[in-house]
């Protein structure tokens, strides 16, 4: 293609096609310095319960974190599955509970869940009620601090066609089937997080997203029906085939479980060190499939390096059939427009998303964030990681993307704002992602790269594992800062932070 055809297509794609990590639902040790602690402000969804429970004994060990089973059968040409799942469920939340919220995300489609079994400790619960994406179960007793329970729950899952709209007006679309794979993310019922007393599930928007989550540990045992007819999967973990004839994908102190399946995937892999990456891409896609896989290899370098060591043993790169990208834990999606545009340098679009979505295993998968209200903490040090990448891999590159990427949109807004406040896809993502990026930034002139990279490591080991706020950032990064960076802050920042 001519220079100008490409200039042509390049312009129109940045003016349509949303950056990385836009709204995709409808709608271990730490420092000697202070703990991380977590204030939120609540939802205004109204509470469940509509009876007292009874009195509890005594409180039972409580695991470390949650775990979730999830035996999954898929018929993969009806687009239905099948699954029966456990959630072994520890009440960490400091105060005995008489409810527990689960988000049922699915059920934002109208036909797509349909509950069969709902069961507490054994029992058959029918103090329940199913209201949109929010399931609201009234125990028969209080679960105690440190408590544990247990929830089994049977439903099927009806996959709706995940129609592509323009996506300047309207969400792009990832739960669901289109004509080449079938995409499960937030699929399965998950308690959300309690924190402070209150159940943490905020609406969705039109953008950006809204789900907050605990760490916890997964096992899905996925088959399917017809068994002649198994596509190939791409999942939040390595396969494990089993005696069955069905195969087990384990999840450690992740905070979500995806997976996609399809039968046109290809695939490429590496390895660095433990982790295997795989690339998984359509046909007449191998080049940008590779690409992803090389830059993300990078990127895990990296950031291992800068930040702190990738907890998994597996990452997919999962191409994906629709207009976005996406990060979920030791998996993310790069849209297919992106591949469409690969142009075979480092100096585009599939390259920087792909290592921004990568970066998205520190910033949201280990040290996690309030994704509506406080969604700058992951966004801005996910697309400022991008810099990080090519100042280390290709440093002849980095002014480049501060044009391309950064200042070709002018940006201009608070960093700090909801994803309820930002006026449209293009002033969020100006304010949250690339001002948030000209901060960190000038911090890091300011305090020098030896203070700034200090401060990252500091708060990745307070965080991991954790959802952090605003304030836990800047406590930590003051303790790293030998100079006043107040200007920075309330030139940045609409609020005040201690």
């Amino acid at each position: 293609m001519r220079t100008h055809q490409k200039y042509y297509f390049f312009l129109l794609f940045i003016l349509l096609i949303p950056a990385a990590c836009t709204a995709k639902t409808p709608a271990d040790v730490p420092t000697a310095t202070a703990p991380v602690f977590v204030t939120l402000p609540i939802t205004e969804t109204p509470a469940g319960p509509t009876e007292t429970p009874l009195p509890t004994n005594t409180a039972q060990p409580a695991l470390e974190r949650a775990k979730y089973t999830l035996n999954t059968s898929i018929d993969y040409d009806l687009h239905i599955a099948s699954i029966d799942q456990t959630i072994l469920y520890p009440n960490l939340s400091g105060n005995q509970l008489n409810t527990l919220v689960l988000a049922v995300i699915p059920n934002l489609w109208d036909g797509s869940f349909a509950l069969t079994s709902l069961n507490i400790d054994g029992e058959p619960v029918t103090t329940y009620s199913l209201n949109g994406q929010r399931l609201d179960i009234s125990l028969a007793s209080f679960l105690p601090a440190n408590g544990m329970t247990e929830i089994k729950l049977q439903y099927t899952l009806t996959l709706p066609f995940a129609e592509q709209e323009d996506p300047s007006i309207s969400r792009p679309r990832i739960y669901g089937y289109t004509s080449r794979q079938i995409n499960l993310v937030n699929w399965y019922p998950f308690v959300v997080p309690n924190i402070n007393g209150e159940w943490i599930l905020h609406d969705p928007w039109v953008y950006g997203e809204h789900l907050v989550y605990d760490s916890a540990d997964h096992e899905v045992n996925l088959s399917f029906v017809p068994s002649g007819l198994t596509p190939i999967v791409a999942a939040s973990g390595l396969p494990e085939p089993q005696p069955d004839g069905s195969t087990r994908y384990t999840l450690n102190a992740g905070r979500t479980f995806a997976l996609a399946a399809s039968r046109d995937f290809q695939t490429a892999s590496t390895q660095v060190g433990e982790v295997t990456l795989t690339s998984y891409y359509f046909p007449f896609s191998e080049a940008g499939g590779q690409a992803a896989l090389q830059s993300s290899a990078q990127a895990l370098q990296v950031y291992s390096a800068k930040y702190g060591a990738y907890p998994h043993k597996s990452l997919a790169i999962v191409m994906g059939d629709f207009n976005d990208g996406m990060e979920y834990s030791a998996f993310y999606y790069l849209s297919r427009d992106f591949y469409n545009l690969y142009d075979g340098t480092s100096a585009n679009y599939l390259t920087f998303v792909a290592v921004h979505e990568t970066a998205h295993q520190w910033w949201f998968d280990q040290v996690a964030n309030d994704q509506a209200l406080q969604p700058w903490l992951d966004e801005s040090l996910a697309t400022y990681s991008e810099r990080v990448y090519y100042e280390n891999t290709y440093p002849d590159l980095v002014s480049w993307w501060w044009s391309y990427r950064i200042d070709f949109y002018k940006p201009e807004g608070f960093v700090d704002i909801p994803i309820y406040e930002g006026l449209g896809f293009r002033p969020y993502t100006n304010a949250t992602y690339f001002q948030g990026a000209y901060f960190l930034e000038k911090v890091r002139q300011r305090i020098g790269d030896e203070a700034f990279f200090a401060f990252i490591q500091d708060y990745f080991n307070q965080g991991r594992g954790k959802i952090v706020t605003a304030n836990d950032f800047f406590r930590i990064l003051r303790s790293h800062a030998s100079t006043d960076i107040s200007d920075l802050i309330n030139q940045y920042f609409r609020s005040v932070y201690p």
